[in-house]
């Protein structure tokens, strides 16, 4: 059953004529009449009387005229909620980030952008890198905001912003008043670093790598939080994002003197997914947010 045999027939039980209803549907009357046809065949019923030019339903169209009616009004209805949500900005939008991100880059432009758009529904969740790509390939978010670059071709990336990465020592470490470290100066010292689930973990040993030093791991966490508070108790140092920098009188951050010590964070989507105007509207918006915070 077709949607156009649905609305001829609805046309010619209204016009009570097959010609004034191929005139108002501007088709062809024999093209008209044909799909009417099909529609009874289908159906296993006569859905018309045809009385010479007249046509007159029958007890089996008087039944159907109603629901076929029905079924026009819901589909045009729900054409035209597609079209209000593509020409407002309203509706879901499910974002997904990294906890070493979360706490310090969204909530001001999420903030602003539900100050704005009023009518959208804009809810978070908060997950390793992994598990975010799980949930980005299943459709369970719209989009992920994340460490870059990202393995997979079926996963398409916009950067934001790229940040220099910093050492954290104690206030009282010999290297607190450093404006800039050498990490092959940190070979030594007791290191506090993120799980291996975090991506910032791999982020942080590739720096090191390059400086030719082992970290001496004394202490994993899953945030930030415990190893700031952790190395203000002079347990260790540890390496973090520029985004992660905070006024705290027991740590200093000392930028990590590699030009290559860097981390660039961007929104991912699933390539060739379609993407609505409200979740359109959110990756401008947080590329417009970062080119401004830059």
């Amino acid at each position: 059953m077709e949607v156009h045999q649905l609305r001829y027939f609805c046309a010619v039980a209204e016009s009570g004529s097959f010609t004034r209803a191929a005139e108002r549907e501007q088709v062809a009357q024999p093209s008209l009449s044909q799909q009417i046809m099909k529609l009874e065949e289908e159906l296993g019923v006569r859905l018309f009387d045809r009385l010479g030019r007249a046509v007159r339903l029958t007890g089996f169209g008087q039944v159907f005229l109603p629901r076929a009616r029905a079924i026009l009004v819901e589909l045009k209805a729900a054409k035209d909620e597609v079209a209000e949500r593509q020409s407002t900005v309203s509706g879901p939008v499910s974002i997904g980030v990294i906890p070493t991100i979360a706490p310090y880059f969204l909530p001001l432009p999420l903030a602003l952008f539900s100050r704005k758009y009023t009518q959208a529904d804009v809810t978070v969740v908060e997950d390793v890198t992994a598990r975010l790509m799980d949930r980005l390939r299943a459709g369970q978010i719209d989009l992920a905001v994340l460490a870059l670059p990202l393995r997979g071709h079926d996963i398409e990336t916009f950067p934001l912003r790229t940040e220099r990465l910093f050492a954290i020592v104690p206030r009282s470490h010999q290297l607190a008043k450093k404006r800039r470290v050498m990490l092959k100066d940190l070979r030594d010292q007791p290191f506090l670093l993120l799980r291996e689930d975090h991506c910032f973990r791999e982020t942080a040993m590739e720096a090191c790598k390059r400086a030719r030093v082992t970290p001496h791991v004394v202490f994993e966490s899953g945030q930030f939080g415990s190893i700031l508070a952790m190395v203000g108790a002079g347990l260790g140092i540890s390496i973090v994002p520029e985004m992660a920098q905070e006024q705290r009188p027991d740590c200093t951050f000392v930028a990590v003197a590699d030009d290559r010590a860097t981390r660039t964070i961007g929104v991912a989507t699933l390539k060739g997914r379609f993407l609505s105007r409200v979740q359109r509207a959110f990756l401008a918006h947080l590329q417009t947010f970062a080119q401004k915070e830059n």
